[in-house]
């Protein structure tokens, strides 16, 4: 049976040798995708998702909120137990 220090430098020695061929194989992959690109004109550009651009639409934003708890209420869904009964304007933002 191996030592803890012979097992030790096993991972050592493994673990150097899974980072060289990870280093092979990426360089390997982007070469290959730079040739693919090249052939086809495509560009970083290209490959960033399409659609809006700009800043993606919040949901919920707060609308209401209680100055005592920092509870806050959009507006949306079922009343909160902490605004029932009360002017809702004195707790808008």
């Amino acid at each position: 049976m191996a030592s803890l220090k012979e097992i030790q430098a096993q991972i050592e020695q493994l673990q150097q040798q899974a980072a060289a061929q990870r280093e092979q194989e990426l360089s390997g992959a982007i070469q290959q995708i730079r040739g693919l690109m090249q052939e086809y004109g495509i560009t970083v550009d290209d490959l960033q998702p399409k659609g809006k651009k700009g800043a993606a639409k919040k949901s919920g934003t707060v609308q209401f909120r209680n100055p005592e708890t920092g509870d806050t209420w959009s507006g949306r869904g079922r009343m909160p137990n902490w605004l029932a009964g009360q002017d809702k304007e004195k707790f808008r933002l």
